[in-house]
């Protein structure tokens, strides 16, 4: 069954990225000249901002649309409406995820899907998903309005509860109906799907078809300062970083402060102390994009007159290459070990989570950066070092991502920005990239 599912995947690739047509390359062609409609786009932003704005608040103040609350319902509803301006017809899968499809000249092929979410953190920012969801919209509208038929079926999406990945995993079939059970802003995943319109008897109806779709672009602002630094608008992501997760905990002995000589303490904390550093000089002791962080600490009896008997930490890896983390994850074992005998403690370090890289698709970065060049925009390829519905989607058809710069790579805050000109240059190179992506049928 592993073999034929792959035939699926290359087979439908084949179909939407095969040998060019003849006479037209990049996006060039008939359409070369298409634009979105910029002042809608802002408007639809801005209009959006308010699902979710704190009570008396400006655009300026952020947007708290965390999944299946209030806010979130009254986003999707609007969103929606603005899909029936562009011509589509929203369909609500079972995990909550909205569809909106456009016909093409073929209807045999597999289609182009693109899109992102419109959920948020709490005191996030109005940009994250928002750009790349509302332009999807304005890419469909454009066609709608200049009656640009691609020989490829169209369909966008709004993925739900994208800031736990659970729409786009769901869909992908990396998740099942345990996930139910589990709460997300107060809300258990059962109740909030029914609230926004999914159906959490059916979960298994969500899962799409690996041979439906020939790929799969988004659009999302970058999160991090990359572009703004280099004054460059359009980020090409070469993949999305894979995370590695580990729970340490280092176990001394608790005993009083002041009576416990120096040179027989069992402090917990100093161990945990070394390893952080440990941390801090495995990640950074090679070149590279690798990053690693300790976030939690808790320490036990955490009183100011007892050596810390107990400290539990947590460790994070990410990077493009799951070798490297994996080999970064080894050597901070190896540290650990080395700390454990200095400081007369036990230290014990526990894989919890492993999510690995999503690489995008060569041909389709190629296609994003032909796109971008013929409307006179600069690009730089980048990874993500965020996640996204894109890694999830990555298991099932060829993947690209395009990124526009984030102000000081400020994200998840309401000071979350991006100028509306790099909105607006984001959205005309993902309408060309679909055009050009369509056209590889030969």
């Amino acid at each position: 069954m592993r073999v034929n599912r792959r035939e699926l995947l290359y087979g439908a690739a084949l179909a939407c990225m095969g040998s060019a047509v003849p006479g037209l390359s990049g996006a060039q062609g008939e359409h070369s000249a298409l634009r979105i409609d910029a002042a809608r786009l802002r408007r639809r932003l801005e209009d959006l901002s308010v699902y979710g704005r704190p009570a008396g608040g400006t655009f300026a103040d952020g947007v708290s649309r965390v999944a299946y609350s209030d806010a979130d319902v009254g986003g999707r509803n609007y969103a929606m409406n603005a899909m029936r301006e562009a011509g589509l017809k929203p369909r609500i899968d079972p995990a909550g995820n909205i569809f909106g499809a456009r016909a093409g000249r073929d209807a045999s092929l597999p289609r182009i899907l693109f899109g992102s979410h419109i959920d948020s953190v709490p005191n996030g920012g109005n940009f994250d998903g928002d750009v790349g969801s509302m332009s999807a919209i304005e890419v469909m509208q454009t066609f709608e309005e200049h009656h640009v038929t691609a020989k490829h079926p169209l369909e966008m999406v709004i993925w739900s509860n994208e800031e736990n990945l659970v729409g786009s995993a769901l869909a992908a079939g990396g998740l099942d109906e345990r996930v139910l059970s589990r709460v997300f802003n107060a809300i258990r995943v059962e109740d909030g799907l029914r609230r926004i319109g999914g159906d959490p008897t059916t979960l298994a109806e969500a899962r799409i078809p690996p041979h439906s779709f020939c790929c799969y672009l988004e659009l999302h602002i970058e999160q991090g300062g990359t572009l703004d630094k280099a004054k460059i608008p359009i980020g090409v992501v070469e993949g999305i970083v894979g995370i590695d997760e580990y729970e340490a905990e280092i176990h001394g002995f608790a005993n009083h402060a002041g009576t416990t000589p120096m040179s027989e303490r069992r402090n917990a904390l100093l161990g945990a102390a070394k390893l952080i550093q440990a941390v801090q000089d495995v990640v950074t002791g090679e070149p590279g994009r690798q990053v690693g962080t300790v976030g939690q600490l808790q320490v036990f009896p955490n009183a100011h007159n007892v050596v810390p008997g107990l400290v539990k930490l947590s460790i994070e890896l990410r990077d493009l290459s799951a070798e490297k983390i994996a080999r970064l994850g080894e050597e901070i074992q190896r540290r650990a070990q080395e700390i454990a005998r200095e400081t007369k403690t036990d230290v014990r370090i526990k894989t919890v989570d492993h999510d690995p890289p999503a690489t995008a698709d060569p041909e389709i970065q190629a296609k994003i950066e032909q796109a971008a060049a013929s409307l006179g925009l600069q690009t730089m390829r980048l990874p993500s070092g965020a996640g996204h519905d894109a890694q999830w989607v990555a298991r099932l058809v060829p993947m690209g991502m395009i990124f526009v710069p984030s102000i000081a790579g400020i994200s998840h805050s309401p000071k979350e920005l991006t100028s509306w000109q790099d909105c607006a240059g984001g959205a005309n190179v993902l309408l060309q990239t679909v055009l050009s992506l369509d056209r590889r049928h030969g």
